[in-house]
This record gives C-alpha cells, structure tokens and sequence, in this order.
C-alpha cells in the first residue's frame, strides 16, 4: 500500500484523503483525489491478490485528461514510469499514451484536440 500511495502521490500529484482497514474483510484501502478524481486503492491482506500481467487491450485500465500530452509523457519519463504503449494519435482528435503503476493496474493519460 505504501508504494501504491507513493506512486499516485509523489509521481502522479495525487492527494491522500484518508487510509484505513477493514478488518472483516481483511483490505486496507486508501481513498486519493486529483481534481475532481477520486481513487480509492485496495490491498488484499489475505494475500490472494495476483499481479497481472500486462496485455493489450489494456482493459480495465483508468484514463485520465491531460492538458499538454508532451510535458505529461515527460513527467512519466522524469520518474521512471513504464510506458506500456505510446503515444498514440488520432490526427485532429485525440492523444494518448497507456503507462502502469507498481501493481501492474494501467493507466491512461488523453489528450483530446478541442476545435475552436
């Protein structure tokens, strides 16, 4: 959970609102904010949780916009998050790029193109 935390706080700019357990059901969970974004992470304290793996079509995974694609890959590289794919392009549309957390759970940041 600490590195979880970290990650979205320290890498991301995410805010920690409030951690706890749940003893009956063996989770502790953390509840993150980024804007108008609520995260809320859980950690399986029975230890049956796997990893998983990583694969196309990324799914679930969580997206989040991004007002400059450009610096936000830049922030991802300045701390060493793994770039699943991408970036991504549709012209005239949108921008993307897919990345994970410790866990292996990915992400998204997008970018879409507003026409004036």
């Amino acid at each position: 959970m600490d590195s979880s935390i970290n990650f979205y706080t320290q890498k991301l700019g995410f805010k920690l609102n409030f951690r706890s357990k749940n003893e009956e059901e063996q989770e502790e969970y953390a509840f993150l904010e980024y804007g108008n974004t609520r995260l809320e992470l859980i950690q399986d304290l029975k230890e049956e949780y796997k990893k998983p793996e990583i694969k196309k079509p990324y799914c679930p995974h969580l997206c989040l916009e991004v007002e400059n694609m450009k610096q936000s890959i830049g922030k991802l590289k300045k701390n060493n998050i793994y770039i699943v794919r991408g970036p991504l392009e549709i012209k005239d549309e949108e921008t993307w790029v897919y990345f994970s957390d410790p866990d292996n759970n990915v992400l998204e940041y997008i970018q879409w193109y507003r026409k004036k």
